[in-house]
């Protein structure tokens, strides 16, 4: 569950990144004016269905995984492309895009510089109102494993659908996690995400977020939450991921490459890990798996994999 955003990239440089006043490197919520206008000055636009969640979606369909997504997007024409390429990758849009109403569509305007650095420019749009009534019980109850996506916390209506979500799949059986989304978000949160954490199965983020959820350094925040939580994985950046769960400590080192885009990183990290976690792996292949799904996204333009995941995992050896 998550916001459901199309991605908008296009290709710049610092000097466009410096005159157009957006920040390098980090994703900002901007207002539908502030929005409308970035849009405007972006050439060559690459278009596809995003948010966090849903490229790590698409990463599990790519996999094989049966996926479903709940989110909210307008009956607008960029709704109704997202809803449509959903479904087209093999996963099923739970909602209807939803008719009436002010609010469009959301939108991510994200300007790649020449190092591979990605600036996100995000319009929330309608995605910000999904609710407790957008989930449905029948969905969140058929869940092996839910994953949720932090930025849903910018809002109290996101938050009561967190939770609502996350009680269902519980007392279902299933099992739930959280991505902390951006070290921004933690800040914003970092009450709420603390007493979250410990209800959670499993806790995905990178070392910027989990050193501001504890206001620590790296090494005191991953043994504060593995103590709270099942299963705690940050990923380092070019450096490889920490699994820890329990008195069980894995590091995985990864092979590092020049990135073309990184947008989209993350989120297959999270696919490949999820689809370890899914099938019973190991750790150690859980993170290799998230690893190897990160490296094959930033290869190209875009937030989801262009290659085949299960023939990459096969030349690693990884099944």
């Amino acid at each position: 569950m998550g916001n459901a955003v199309v991605d908008v990239i296009a290709q710049e440089n610092d000097n466009f990144l410096e005159l157009m006043g957006i920040e390098k490197g980090i994703m900002q919520l901007v207002e539908r004016e502030r929005g409308e206008m970035l849009y405007g000055s972006m050439t060559n636009r690459v278009q596809a269905p995003g948010g966090s969640v849903a490229n790590t979606l698409a990463g599990l369909g790519n996999l094989g995984l049966k996926t479903g997504f709940i989110g909210r997007v307008h009956d607008d024409a960029l709704g109704q492309f997202y809803a449509k390429e959903m479904e087209n990758d093999g996963t099923t849009f739970v909602n209807p895009p939803v008719a009436g109403g002010e609010l469009p569509t959301s939108r991510s305007m994200i300007f790649v510089s020449p190092d591979g650095e990605r600036s996100m420019n995000t319009y929330l749009g309608i995605s910000s109102e999904i609710s407790a009534d957008d989930v449905s019980a029948d969905v969140a109850e058929d869940a092996d494993i839910l994953f949720l996506e932090g930025y849903l916390y910018d809002k109290d209506k996101g938050k009561h659908a967190f939770d609502q979500a996350a009680k269902l799949t519980k007392a279902a059986g299933g099992k739930v996690g959280i991505s902390l989304s951006d070290p921004f978000c933690v800040d914003r949160h970092r009450d709420d995400f603390r007493k979250f954490v410990k209800e959670m199965d499993y806790v995905i983020g990178n070392e910027h977020e989990w050193a501001s959820l504890y206001e620590t350094d790296l090494s005191t925040a991953l043994e504060t939450a593995a103590s709270e939580c099942g299963l705690v994985v940050c990923t380092l950046g070019g450096e490889g991921v920490v699994l820890v769960q329990g008195d069980e400590t894995v590091t995985v080192k990864v092979d590092r490459v020049q990135p073309v885009d990184t947008t989209g990183a993350g989120d297959q990290f999270a696919a490949g890990f999820l689809y370890g976690f899914a099938t019973g792996q190991t750790l150690e292949t859980a993170g290799r798996m998230g690893c190897v799904a990160a490296a094959e996204v930033i290869s190209h333009i875009g937030p989801r994999p262009e290659a085949d995941l299960k023939e990459l995992f096969a030349e690693k050896g990884l099944i």
